[in-house]
């Protein structure tokens, strides 16, 4: 059950991936890729465009060990 995007806007990236470089106090935003957030809401995967290759990564919250 999706509980943060309908079906419709299922496949759209919900937000913007940037590398900002510090100008001497002017940052400039340079886009490297896009964010969705999980189905499940626990967290988000990111698509990063570097040199024409594809990187696909995967953030998740950081859950405590089991003692």
């Amino acid at each position: 059950m999706m509980t943060t995007l309908d079906e419709k806007n299922a496949k759209a990236p919900t937000h913007g991936v940037y590398f900002v470089k510090d100008r001497k106090g002017n940052p400039d935003w340079i886009r490297v890729g896009s964010a969705w957030i999980n189905r499940d809401g626990e967290g988000m995967n990111l698509s990063l465009d570097n040199l024409g290759q594809t990187v696909i990564l995967t953030v998740r919250p950081t859950k405590p060990k089991a003692e």
